[in-house]
């Protein structure tokens, strides 16, 4: 009997002592490795409101240029729509199109006079002759392409956010700021906000009633 007593002790030490090797000592402790969430995809921009049927003026674009003449294009953009700004959007004290066009002279002046060297060598480089004229041509349309009608009121309100930009910006910032606001400012001019009340296809003009003309023998 106590033969059998021992046999079955050592038989169950064995089974306890293989079972504890098989499983992987675990740290009081220790905790889990957090599970890794899924990424997120990226959300898409959301698309620009364009408001069908008005007059969008055509951007300048330069051909041939360089890095350091995109970012001089960008700024002499920035440049031309707060110009525009100043001239077509005082009808708004509270846009201060005339003050974000004269404080932008005065605090980034040196970055103005750098990206005027910089585009005027363009048109030196990239034309045989010529230059300083397709410089002026490149002004002009510069100017022209900021000019609107139709979107008139929306393109001053997108000026003015460029504007208090420029305001904010750091000095030595201003290429930055302009790759961020002109395209904004140019996609405002392809879009008429309803409360404009000058979108044609949302107005509905209601119908006069019709007058009889009344005798004078009556």
């Amino acid at each position: 009997m106590t033969i059998r007593l021992t046999l079955w002790a050592c038989l169950a030490a064995v089974t306890i002592t293989a079972n504890a090797e098989a499983a992987p000592a675990r740290k009081r402790g220790a905790k889990r490795p957090p599970a890794r969430a899924a990424a997120k995809p990226v959300p898409k921009p959301p698309a620009t409101p364009v408001t069908p049927g008005i007059m969008v003026p055509r951007p300048v674009t330069l051909t041939k240029a360089t890095p350091a003449e995109t970012r001089a294009h960008a700024v002499w953009m920035l440049r031309a729509a707060l110009n525009v700004a100043a001239l077509q959007c005082q009808y708004s004290p509270f846009l201060r199109s005339v003050d974000n066009y004269n404080q932008m002279l005065r605090k980034h002046g040196p970055e103005l006079v750098a990206a005027q060297t910089v585009l005027a060598g363009h048109f030196n480089r990239t034309l045989k002759r010529g230059g300083p004229a397709a410089f002026d041509r490149y002004n002009t349309r510069s100017y022209n392409s900021f000019s609107t009608l139709d979107a008139q009121y929306n393109f001053c309100w997108a000026a003015a956010q460029a504007g208090l930009a420029v305001r904010m910006a750091n000095v030595g910032t201003l290429a930055a700021i302009a790759a961020e606001q002109v395209p904004l400012v140019r996609a405002a001019l392809a879009y008429v906000p309803p409360a404009a009340g000058l979108n044609g296809a949302d107005v509905v003009v209601p119908l006069l009633p019709s007058l009889d003309l009344i005798s004078e023998t009556d």
